[in-house]
């Protein structure tokens, strides 16, 4: 377990040492720490994240708490062999496996990962059946004040989504959709005042040589922004476009202010003040002003 503990800790970004037990010098049979001592028999250890007289190891942890409090958490579950769901994952639909599946298909089509479906269905392979019920981890949105809109005639998920420059999967997350189906005079909560932000919704024909010259930019800085490792883009897709010194940015799974701010190379401090911030906490999808003019 406390070799799990670390590899997750690792993976926050926090250098790791290494695991060690410190027996007490004059009885070796018991543990050094008098708290692992007087714990019976029980499994136990402790945990360091960092420490407080290293100024960087203390940024760090201000930054990151709770994703290392997680680290702990989805180490624990995975030693106990019992299913990990991240805080921003609900279960929320089933899909029915299909002739031709696979995991990556599947997660393609769903817009999730292999890693996410395995851990959510308690999967040890990635070996599936045809008629095989899996649960679907989508991904609560936080898009902050809302409107509502009513459903017109000739209305798509599509046209809306695109109108108030969401995707499509944002939308239906947004209203507990399962289906594309809309009907006339069916009402929708959108994002409040998010239409006019540096989003653009990829369109039929685009490329990413076509949008960043139609908005000044560079191939290079839309593949930045939006964290893209190809020049592939689909069809719904959201896209962040940066404006001359200001720049939108959408909150990831991960994400914390530390790494937003060091990706962009500013402060967490400017990241607070220009939005208004009064705590390091973030939610997936809210939308950040990472520069200004």
């Amino acid at each position: 377990m406390a070799n799990s503990i670390l590899k997750n800790i690792g993976n926050t970004g926090q250098k790791t040492r290494r695991v060690y037990q410190k027996r007490l010098p004059s009885d070796s049979s018991k543990d050094y720490y008098y708290m692992l001592r007087d714990t019976g028999n029980t499994e136990s250890l402790i945990v360091e994240y960092g420490f407080i007289d290293n100024s960087n190891d203390l940024s760090f942890l201000k930054d990151n708490y709770k994703d290392l409090a997680e680290s702990v958490i989805k180490a624990i579950l995975e030693y106990k062999k019992i299913p990990y769901y991240p805080p921003e994952t609900v279960v929320t639909d089933t899909y029915k496996v299909q002739s031709g599946d696979t995991l990556y298909s599947i997660a393609k089509k769903l817009d999730t990962t292999v890693n996410e479906l395995k851990e959510i269905n308690n999967l040890s392979s990635n070996l599936l059946s045809i008629g095989q019920i899996l649960k679907i981890p989508t991904k609560n949105v936080d898009v902050g004040e809302t409107d509502v809109y009513q459903v017109k005639k000739g209305d798509t998920l599509y046209s809306i989504a695109k109108k108030y420059n969401i995707s499509v999967d944002e939308l239906k997350t947004i209203n507990k959709l399962t289906s594309n189906s809309l009907s006339i005079g069916q009402l929708l909560n959108v994002p409040s005042g998010l239409s006019s932000v540096n989003s653009y919704i990829v369109s039929n024909g685009d490329t990413l040589y076509s949008i960043a010259k139609k908005f000044d930019t560079t191939i290079g800085e839309l593949k930045e922004i939006n964290n893209l490792s190809s020049n592939m883009i689909t069809v719904g897709q959201k896209l962040i476009i940066p404006l001359g010194e200001e720049t939108i940015y959408v909150v990831q799974s991960g994400d914390t202010l530390y790494g937003i701010a060091k990706k962009f190379n500013t402060t967490i401090e400017d990241l607070k003040k220009l939005n208004g911030l009064n705590n390091d906490i973030l939610s997936v999808g809210k939308i950040l002003i990472v520069k200004a003019v």
